[in-house]
C-alpha cells in the first residue's frame, strides 16, 4: 500500500532539538526559568518533590490499585487488535505489545493467514531482549523495508521513547542487523532508501546543520560502504524552515523518489528524482499535501483552493511529465461537501481510498479510474456512525485493512475490497455492557454562532446532572473523533469507561482548530483567532449546563499537547466554569514557546510571540501570563516527561510553580522517560490512568479542593 496521509510539508510527527538558551532568551523578570534546565538539580529536585506529594495523595484512593491494575490488564490483553502495520508482498508486519514483551515484538504473518483472521506469527525482533542485551530502553520507532524485494530494512529505534533516534540496517533474511551496514547515531533524521546501496539522510551534521525548530536542514547522499562523513549534499534549507527531507513512494514495480522543503508548517515544496538524479519541481501549491502515485498520476490533497478546485478536495498530474521537468495540468479526483472532510488518502495499485469524515462520522470510499478519465466511488460496507482508522493494504489484491469503532463499538478490523464489500477479520470482545450507554451527538452554538458538534456518553434513563469530563484538541487539522471508551491512553485509556460506569458524563468535543470540517475548520481559528477554538469548548460546557446534563464547577477539560494549551486556556479564563483540569505534555507559556525545543516549527499555528502584533494576541489567551495573584483557581493536573523533546517540560513545570505559589492546589506527575507520549509501555499509561481517575474522584465528585 502507498503511504497514507503523507505529511511531506509540515513533518508534524518530528521533533527539535534545538538547544536550550535559558540566559539568553528568558523573558525579563520570570522567576520560574530555572525550571527550564531540563536536567538541572534543582529543577529535578522540585519534580522529585512534587511527584512524590502527588503519587501520595492519589495512590491512597480506595480506587487506584484497583484501576491500576485494570487498566493494566485491558492494555496487555492478548485479545487486541493485531494491527497490520505494513504488507510486504505476501506478508503483513505488526508490532505487538502485552504483559510479556512491554517493548514489543515486531513479527510477520503470511497475508493469507492475517486476511483469514487466523494469523502464524514469525518474530522478527524482540524488543524487550534487545533491550536487555544493550541495556537500553528501546521504544520502536518503525521499519521501512526496501520495496519490491523487502529484505532489507532500516529500522529506527528511540531511547527511551524521545522523538531522537538511531537508525540501523537489518537484514529480513537473516533475522539480524547488518554488521556494517547502513547506521545513524541518535538525531532527530529522516533516511529514506534511494535503492539497495544508497540512502537520502537528512540529520543533525554538526553545527549550523539544523533549523531554528531543530530539523534536518541539510539532505545528503549517502553509498554504501562509505562513512558517513562522504555523503554529498542534494538539498539544503535555510535556518528558517521548519527542515528539508525525503521520501519514497511505490507505483507498481517503479519507485519515485522525492526531496521536499517545508518552509513552515503548512507551506513547502517538493521536487521528484528525475533522470540522472535531477530534481523537478512537483507543481503544486506549497499548501498542498502529496499523498500518493496510482497508475502514472500524482495525487494531492488541497488544503486551501487552487484555480476552480475548492480547498479539501483531491487532484492528480500525470508524473512523467513533472519527472521530465514539466508542468501538464491537474485534474479532480475527489471534492467533499461542505459536511464533509477527507482525512486520508491512501493507494493501492488501482485503486484510491479516501477516509472521509460525513459530519464527524467515518465512511470509507474507494475510487477506480473509469473509461473517461474520471473516477468511479465506491463506498464500503462498514458499520455507520463509526471513526475509521486506514492500516496498511495489500497493493495487488486491491485491499485495504480499516480498524472500526465508537464510544460503545470495540475495535474490529475488515478487510475492505475495492468493490466495497468488507470482511471482519478481527474483533475484540466488549469490556462493558453498551446497552446500558446512550451515545448522543448535540451542537453547542458557539459565541460568533457557529455550531460546535460534540459526542456524548452516559448511563441510560440518567435523568440528573453529573460531572462531566470533556476532552478536546483544536487544532493542527487533527479531527478528535470517538474512539472505544477503554482505549487511547494518552486520554488517561479506561478512564473515561470508569467515568461513565459510575454515571458521569463522558464528551469529546469537536473544537475549531481541528480538521472534523476540512481546512476550513482548521483555518477558522489559527492565530489570531485562536480563541474561536476557546469559544467552542466554553460553548459545549455551556451546553451541557443548558441540557441540564451537568452544572457549572463540575466539569473537567482534558487536553494534551496543544489540547494541554487548550486546557491551561480554559482554567484560566473560565476558572468559573470548570472544576478540574487534566494538562497534558502541554504548551503554557506561549511568550516562550517559540524558543523551546520544537517550538519555533508552530508559529504557523500560533503566530510569532517576539513580533509585537502576534504577541499582541497570543497574550491574551497565554495561560502562564494569565495566572494572577488573588484568583482562585481550579485544582489541576499535571503530566508530562522529562524526555519530551518535542514539547518542552519546562510549561508544566513553570505553571504548576506559579499556581502553587499563587496558593492554588496543583497535581503533578512527571515520568523520567517516555518522550512527547509520556508513558514508555503500558505499565506507566495505567498508573497515569489510575492517577487521573483518583483525582477526578477526589477534585470533581468528592470536591476535596486542597492540595496534594
Amino acid at each position: 500500500m502507498k503511504p497514507t496521509s503523507r505529511r511531506i510539508l509540515a513533518l508534524a510527527g518530528v521533533a527539535a532539538v534545538a538547544p536550550l538558551l535559558i540566559a539568553a532568551t528568558a523573558q525579563s523578570g520570570d522567576p520560574y526559568v530555572w525550571l527550564e534546565d531540563i536536567h538541572g538539580e534543582k529543577a529535578l529536585a522540585a519534580v522529585d518533590k512534587w511527584n512524590a506529594e502527588t503519587m501520595a495523595a492519589l495512590t491512597a484512593a480506595p480506587t487506584y490499585e484497583k484501576d491500576r491494575v485494570e487498566a493494566k490488564a485491558i492494555m496487555d490483553d492478548d485479545a487486541q487488535i493485531a494491527e497490520p502495520g505494513q504488507v510486504m508482498g505476501d506478508v503483513v508486519t505488526n508490532l505487538w505489545q502485552d504483559a510479556r514483551h512491554t517493548h514489543g515484538l515486531w513479527r510477520e504473518a503470511s497475508l493469507a493467514s492475517f486476511k483469514a483472521g487466523k494469523p502464524e506469527w514469525k518474530t522478527l525482533i524482540d524488543l524487550d531482549a534487545l533491550s536487555k542485551a544493550e541495556n537500553q530502553k528501546w521504544v520502536w520507532h518503525g521499519a521501512d523495508c526496501l520495496a519490491p524485494e523487502y529484505k532489507r530494512c532500516l529500522i529506527s529505534l528511540s531511547p527511551g521513547g524521545s522523538d531522537a533516534d538511531v537508525v540501523r540496517e537489518w537484514d529480513r533474511t537473516t533475522g539480524k542487523f547488518v554488521d556494517g551496514g547502513f547506521e545513524l547515531p541518535q538525531a532527530k533524521s529522516g533516511v529514506t532508501w534511494q535503492d539497495s546501496d544508497t540512502l537520502l539522510v537528512g540529520t543533525d551534521w554538526g553545527a549550523g546543520s539544523m533549523t531554528d525548530s531543530g530539523y534536518p536542514r541539510v539532505l545528503k547522499r549517502w553509498k554504501r560502504g562509505t562513512p558517513l562523513s562522504s555523503a554529498t549534499t542534494v538539498m539544503e534549507g535555510a535556518p528558517s524552515d521548519i527542515s528539508v527531507g525525503s521520501f519514497a513512494i511505490m507505483d507498481g514495480d517503479k519507485r519515485y523518489v522525492f526531496v521536499t522543503r517545508a518552509t513552515s508548517f503548512y507551506t513547502g515544496r517538493a521536487w521528484v528524482e528525475g533522470a540522472g538524479g535531477a530534481l523537478m519541481p512537483v507543481p503544486m501549491p506549497d499548501t498542498a499535501d502529496l499523498h500518493g502515485i496510482i497508475g502514472g498520476k500524482l495525487l494531492a490533497y488541497l488544503n486551501k483552493p487552487m484555480g476552480e478546485f475548492k480547498a479539501g478536495s483531491v487532484i492528480s498530474w500525470p508524473i512523467a511529465p513533472i519527472a521530465e521537468g514539466k508542468a501538464p495540468a491537474p485534474s479532480l479526483v475527489f471534492a467533499p461537501t461542505d459536511k464533509q472532510a477527507v482525512q486520508s488518502v491512501s493507494t493501492t495499485d488501482h485503486a484510491v481510498w479516501i477516509n472521509l469524515l460525513d459530519n464527524v462520522s467515518g465512511k470509507l470510499l474507494a475510487l477506480k479510474p473509469d473509461s473517461d478519465g474520471g473516477w468511479t466511488q465506491t463506498v464500503a460496507s462498514l458499520p455507520d456512525k463509526a471513526t475509521i482508522a486506514l492500516d496498511a493494504g495489500d497493493d495487488k489484491s486491491d485491499t485495504v485493512f480499516a480498524t472500526v469503532q465508537s464510544f460503545t463499538v470495540p475495535p474490529t478490523l475488515y478487510a475492505v475490497g475495492a468493490d466495497g464489500k468488507s470482511n471482519a477479520v478481527q474483533s475484540l470482545p466488549a469490556k462493558f455492557d453498551a446497552s446500558k450507554i446512550d451515545v448522543e451527538q448535540y451542537f453547542a452554538t458557539s459565541k460568533d454562532g457557529t455550531k460546535v458538534p460534540y459526542f456524548l456518553a452516559r448511563k441510560k434513563g440518567a435523568t440528573k446532572p453529573a460531572a462531566a469530563f470533556i476532552h478536546a484538541y483544536g487544532g493542527f487539522r487533527a479531527a478528535q473523533l470517538p474512539t472505544y471508551l477503554t482505549t487511547q491512553p494518552y486520554r488517561a485509556g479506561p478512564v473515561a469507561m470508569w467515568w461513565v460506569d459510575e454515571g458521569q458524563v463522558y464528551v469529546l468535543a469537536n473544537i475549531r482548530g481541528g480538521g472534523e470540517y476540512g481546512p476550513g475548520w482548521h483555518d477558522s481559528a489559527l492565530r489570531q483567532n485562536r480563541q474561536r477554538a476557546y469559544d467552542d469548548l466554553y460553548a459545549v460546557a455551556e451546553d451541557l449546563v443548558a441540557r441540564g446534563l451537568t452544572t457549572k464547577g463540575k466539569i473537567a477539560v482534558s487536553g494534551r499537547s496543544n489540547g494541554g494549551l487548550m486546557a491551561g486556556v480554559a482554567v484560566t479564563q473560565r476558572p468559573d466554569l470548570f472544576g478540574a483540569a487534566i494538562i497534558g505534555s502541554p504548551l503554557l507559556d506561549m511568550k516562550r514557546y517559540s524558543h523551546l525545543l520544537a517550538g519555533a516549527s508552530w508559529m504557523a499555528e500560533y503566530g510569532d510571540p517576539d513580533v509585537p502584533g502576534d504577541w499582541a494576541f497570543i497574550r491574551k489567551y497565554s495561560p502562564y501570563q494569565a495566572v494572577k495573584k488573588g484568583t482562585k483557581y481550579p485544582p489541576v493536573f499535571f503530566y508530562s516527561s522529562t524526555e519530551d523533546d518535542r514539547v518542552h517540560p519546562g510549561h508544566a513545570r513553570k505553571m504548576a510553580a506559579k499556581l502553587m505559589d499563587y496558593g492554588n492546589p496543583v497535581y503533578f506527575h512527571e515520568y523520567r522517560l517516555g518522550g512527547h507520549s509520556v508513558g514508555g509501555d503500558h505499565g506507566e499509561d495505567a498508573v497515569r490512568a489510575a492517577l487521573i481517575h483518583a483525582y477526578l474522584d477526589r477534585v470533581l465528585i468528592k470536591g476535596d479542593k486542597s492540595a496534594p
